[in-house]
């Protein structure tokens, strides 16, 4: 995760041989496609997306990482035909998380592959605020999803909960506080 983070992270990840960066904010996102281009990565887009960002994004994200309604899947669709996703689970039930509700994800996931789009996975965030152990429960129930729904991509875990989210099955993790260090707290501007 490059977030917080300028152009120079970009360029530094892939000299470490990260084939893969992620970014939660569009803004910040759209002012980093020379770094992106010039370090030959893949971009995926993990933060929280109102559909009016996407024609933004369309030809910037290679992997959609939040999709969590069917409106959001329209406007993908639109805008980037038969784009890689990954359906976000709110697998912790927090108010101010993104995802849908895990008995929801079924018809979210055939809603996206009606619409064209390349349903890859599922992607969760741990709780908030607890200690690492506290998201096994959730971790394990979205790798049973992705099983039971034939999908490939487990995306869980970040720097504080990766041990746990890998024990569970995560495919992919994100992390960017071990790789960068602590990010300045900042407003999102879009």
């Amino acid at each position: 995760m490059t977030k917080g983070f300028g152009p120079a992270a970009i360029t530094a990840a892939a000299a470490a041989g990260c084939r893969a960066i992620g970014e939660n904010y569009a803004q910040e996102l759209s002012d980093k496609t020379d770094a992106i281009s010039a370090a030959a990565v893949e971009v995926h887009f993990v933060g929280r997306l109102q559909t009016n960002k996407v024609r933004r994004l369309a030809g910037i994200v290679d992997v959609w990482e939040t999709v969590d309604r069917t409106s959001l899947v329209a406007e993908i669709a639109r805008r980037a035909p038969g784009a890689r996703v990954l359906v976000q689970v709110n697998a912790t039930d927090e108010a101010d998380k993104g995802g849908c509700a895990p008995d929801a994800v079924a018809a979210l996931v055939d809603d996206a592959r009606a619409a064209g789009l390349a349903v890859e996975g599922l992607m969760t965030v741990g709780p908030t605020g607890t200690r690492p152990e506290d998201a096994r429960v959730g971790f394990a129930a979205v790798r049973r999803l992705v099983d039971e729904l034939g999908l490939s991509v487990c995306s869980m875990g970040m720097t504080d909960d990766l041990e746990v989210a890998v024990q569970e099955g995560a495919t992919q993790v994100r992390i960017g506080t071990a790789l960068f260090g602590v990010r300045k707290v900042r407003r999102p501007v879009g």
